[in-house]
């Protein structure tokens, strides 16, 4: 299989835009991921993909925590930020409103949704690792909007859904 035909195809599908953030023996840092999802709600158990010559890949193991910030609509900047290998950690939690979790991992305040994590297992296929993470906490900003990375752009989902009756 060609690696830009591969490529291609997996532009045409959409995912959710987040930000990984993470703090602890390693110091804090973060990146923008679209390879997340959810695995598990028992016990509640999310996965990340994250390519192995990152430098937060180091750090996230290191620190063994992390926050999943999935990015609302008008976030787009802060997605642009974690993205740009050129700024240090410093630069990228400049942007944005960032509040220390439950599990001392930065959380985006008015991110449509917060997911505190630890990490329980990686599993390393090809160049990426997976990270499989246990939720701890979540928290979710009513009425935002969602960005989602489509065709290589970013792109605002919404209206928001009213909530589901259990």
């Amino acid at each position: 299989m060609d690696k830009q035909e591969f490529r291609n195809a997996m532009a045409q599908l959409g995912a959710a835009v987040c930000v990984i953030t993470s703090d602890g023996e390693a110091g804090r840092t973060g990146c923008t991921a679209t390879a997340v999802c959810s695995v598990t709600d028992d016990p509640p158990t999310l996965l990340l993909c994250l390519n192995r010559a990152s430098r937060n890949n180091v750090a996230f193991r290191a620190n063994g925590t992390l926050c999943v910030n999935v990015l609302a609509a008008r976030q787009e900047e802060i997605a642009l930020r974690f993205s740009d290998p050129n700024l240090s950690g410093d630069q990228r939690f400049s942007g944005g409103d960032w509040l220390k979790g439950e599990n001392g991992s930065p959380a985006l305040q008015n991110a449509a949704a917060s997911i505190e994590c630890r990490i329980s297992d990686i599993t390393e296929v090809g160049t990426h690792s997976i990270f499989f993470c246990e939720v701890s906490a979540a928290h979710t900003s009513a009425g935002s909007d969602a960005l989602v990375y489509f065709g290589r752009a970013f792109h605002r989902v919404g209206a928001t859904v009213p909530e589901i009756a259990e």
